[in-house]
């Protein structure tokens, strides 16, 4: 097979992205709007200790930085068990957040005591409580829980937005062949149906860097 040209490889990434979005096409998370003021955060808020026991990760945007280079974004998401939600959202008013929203997707939107936005994002999926345990072992730079890539990617292909699809593409063609294979093993397990975006996403993924 010939080796494609820089042009071929974005126009492959593109279309494959676009089809998929379309075909798994949701609403955003709706977090409020106006929340985000000014220039990107760099010190997100620390929650270790406001949620101490409770299962929780970082997930959305800030996590991909755990799995590719960092990229803007205007909140920090936070997944939890759906199950734990009153108990969190007592412990975040407590802890001075101030709520502003519920989110269309299912969860809350809140404001920090400095001002930054957070999301709580609820998790009903039968995978989330094993989610949340392996992020217990995933920790970031400071301590907390991320999501692991192979359920982050699960969120992101479910999300059906364009930026997730990209955001799940470029974490999959910086992943090693052991990290694929996990991958594979924990979608085909939890999410089969998802099987098929998921090579491709690898595909337009290794095409940006150059693997493929």
């Amino acid at each position: 097979m010939a080796k494609l040209t820089a042009d071929e490889r974005a126009r492959l990434t593109r279309r494959t992205l676009i089809e998929i979005a379309k075909r798994r096409q949701r609403p955003g998370s709706g977090s409020a709007p106006g929340n985000y003021k000014g220039e990107p955060f760099v010190r997100w808020p620390d929650l270790t200790d406001v949620l101490r026991d409770i299962p929780w990760a970082i997930v959305g945007g800030v996590a991909t930085s755990r799995y590719m280079p960092e990229r803007f974004t205007h909140d920090l998401d936070i997944g939890i068990c759906s199950e734990d939600a009153a108990e969190v959202a007592a412990r975040l008013r407590s802890a001075g957040y101030v709520f502003q929203s519920n989110l269309s997707i299912g969860g809350s939107s809140w404001q920090s005591p400095s001002g930054i936005p957070v999301d709580i994002i609820e998790g009903d999926e039968s995978w989330w409580p094993q989610a949340l345990a392996d992020a217990r072992d995933n920790l970031d730079p400071a301590g907390a829980p991320v999501l692991p890539l192979a359920y982050l990617a699960i969120m992101k292909i479910r999300s059906g937005r364009l930026q997730d699809g990209a955001d799940v593409s470029r974490m999959l063609g910086a992943a090693t062949d052991d990290e694929l294979g996990q991958v594979r093993a924990v979608v085909a397990k939890r999410d089969p149906d998802l099987a098929e975006d998921l090579e491709s996403l690898i595909v337009t993924g290794k095409l940006e860097t150059g693997d493929a």
